[in-house]
């Protein structure tokens, strides 16, 4: 009799274990890994490009902190417009990312001659996934889109970030059914 209650207790953990194992398995596939890039800032001005690093990932951090998505940022800055495939693949193994987003942040001024009144942004980004693929690309316009005259250039980039991200969101789900996406 005590043979079968060692063997049940057992067999019973053994079986426990397996099925805690696959339900962590499960949780982990769901989430998507994203690995952004700094973004390449116009004009290449030096003193820009620390603030507008800060305020592009706490927008993006913001925006994907409500979603299934794990945020990989890295310190490199790729260039927008000659993105080099091989460079995207081995980025994307090396951090065991799923998708890879290439940014710009194109700075402007809007005014009327010498006067100035705020500083606008044009947010431009680039997915591709982990084979180098490129699935969509979208440009925000903080002026034409939100039509805001006075406000921070922090805020400017906020706001052109997240209408980036939510544009590259719809033109992801027209490409690919809600199931498939998980971005």
């Amino acid at each position: 009799m005590r043979k079968v209650l060692i063997f049940t207790a057992f067999t019973s953990l053994l079986l426990v274990g397996t099925i805690l194992i696959k339900a962590q398995k499960n949780i982990d596939n769901k989430t998507k890994k994203v690995l952004y890039f700094n973004p390449e800032v116009n004009p290449d001005i030096e003193e820009i490009k620390e603030p507008t690093n800060n305020a592009f990932f706490s927008a993006v951090s913001d925006n994907l902190s409500g979603r299934k998505n794990k945020m990989l940022k890295t310190e490199v800055q790729v260039s927008f417009d000659s993105i080099d495939k091989q460079t995207i693949v081995d980025y994307c193994i090396n951090n065991d990312a799923d998708f890879a987003v290439v940014p710009k942040v194109k700075y402007f001024k809007v005014g009327i001659g010498k006067y100035v009144f705020s500083n606008q942004v044009v947010v431009s980004m680039k997915l591709f996934d982990a084979e180098g693929n490129l699935l969509t690309q979208t440009d925000y316009d903080t002026y034409r889109k939100n039509i805001r005259l006075l406000g921070s250039t922090v805020n400017s980039v906020k706001i052109g970030t997240n209408g980036a991200i939510k544009d590259i969101l719809k033109k992801l789900r027209k490409i690919k059914p809600s199931s498939e996406i998980g971005f």
